[in-house]
């Protein structure tokens, strides 16, 4: 018997691209054809993922900012307080630090949420900084975010579920990093790419063989033909 195709909360650095960091042209032709939601799930600041889902033909469906902002059904909410990120970011470059993105910061310049500052860093001094703004840092693996505690992917999940009128548990999650934990927990199901992390490997209920798109594509493929 054939079951209903399942959405899909897939991330999209690690999970979607491949080892470079370049968006695997496979995922036009995987994503094109999935005939169900695909959320995409990203600590990338919210016009990331709204571009890529145009541009890969998918209704306009994210969770941005590691939460901070979920698009659905033409719908926007905000989590996070940006204004106090800046003022810690701000506070972290006055007592020495570095964001670290050069002149023209093209990771933070549309960024509505939260702040995210290059792993380059004085993590010390950005948790101490961070700490007296009642904010917190998140490794990703690719950045640390400062951002309000209880923002998370999995939140932003759970949010897309009620306005789509869903179970989150209906969603199959695909991640690669600490960041889609959260999203992990409330998905139905969940996998891991080789190439994840600890954390996420340790929390998906199944870690697959191929890295990065590769293990990506082996798991909607399995999907597909359930």
């Amino acid at each position: 018997m054939t079951t209903e195709t399942p959405p899909l909360a897939l991330d999209i650095d690690g999970t979607l691209t491949d080892g470079m960091g370049r968006l695997d042209p496979r995922a036009f032709e995987y994503l094109q054809a999935w005939d169900a939601t695909v959320v995409l799930a990203t600590g990338k600041a919210f016009p990331y993922p709204v571009s890529l889902s145009h541009y890969l033909g998918l209704e306009l469906t994210v969770i941005a900012e590691n939460g901070g902002v979920v698009l659905a059904d033409d719908t926007v909410s905000y989590q996070g307080d940006r204004e106090r990120a800046q003022a810690a970011a701000d506070a972290f470059v006055d007592r020495g630090g570095d964001i670290g993105w050069g002149s023209f910061d093209a990771i933070n310049e549309w960024r509505r949420t939260e702040i995210a500052v290059n792993r380059s860093a004085d993590e010390e001094l950005l948790r101490s900084v961070a700490t007296e703004f009642d904010l917190e840092v998140f490794d990703t693996g690719y950045a640390y975010h400062v951002k309000t505690p209880g923002v998370e992917k999995g939140t932003g999940l759970k949010a897309v579920a009620e306005t789509l009128g869903r179970d989150p548990r209906d969603f199959v999650a695909i991640g690669d990093s600490e960041n889609d934990v959260s999203t992990f927990d409330v998905a139905g199901r969940s996998f891991a790419v080789a190439n994840a992390d600890a954390a996420a490997k340790e929390a998906a209920d199944v870690v697959v063989e191929g890295s990065y798109f590769d293990g990506t594509a082996s798991v909607l493929e399995s999907l597909a033909g359930e």
